[in-house]
């Protein structure tokens, strides 16, 4: 089963809170915005991580802000991320902080994936 690190390959699903393995294979992806996906991974009432892919170029992040930090890192692909009004373009390997209450809002110029940590965690996607 998902939660004892049992066999992959099994039927997508979302992880169970504090989950100890998750196989992202498993997770199962949800729709984010036109042509993005996310995958909510590991959780718990403090932190999660978000696998997030969008798979075109255009908006992937209307500008919005919420209650929760968020430390987003860009696995590859590039970014033209507006945080707190500055607009700073990024790339693979790149990491961008928007702390809790700070509008923010994201365009992928090439498809890539993001990789997110939000704390606490964002209940609304589980």
């Amino acid at each position: 089963p998902l939660s004892g690190g049992g066999k992959r390959g099994m039927d997508m699903k979302l992880p169970e809170k504090k989950q100890r393995w998750v196989y992202h294979a498993e997770a199962l992806p949800q729709a984010a915005g036109e042509g993005v996906t996310r995958r909510v991974l590991a959780y718990t009432d403090g932190p999660d991580v978000v696998w997030r892919t969008p798979s075109k170029r255009g908006p992937s992040g209307a500008l919005h802000h919420h209650p929760h930090t968020q430390i987003t890192y860009v696995v590859s692909g590039a970014f033209d991320f507006t945080v707190d009004g500055g607009d700073p373009h990024c790339e693979g390997r790149d990491t961008i902080l928007k702390e809790d209450g700070v509008e923010h809002g994201c365009v992928c110029t090439e498809a890539g994936i993001l990789l997110d940590i939000f704390t606490p965690m964002r209940e609304d996607f589980v």
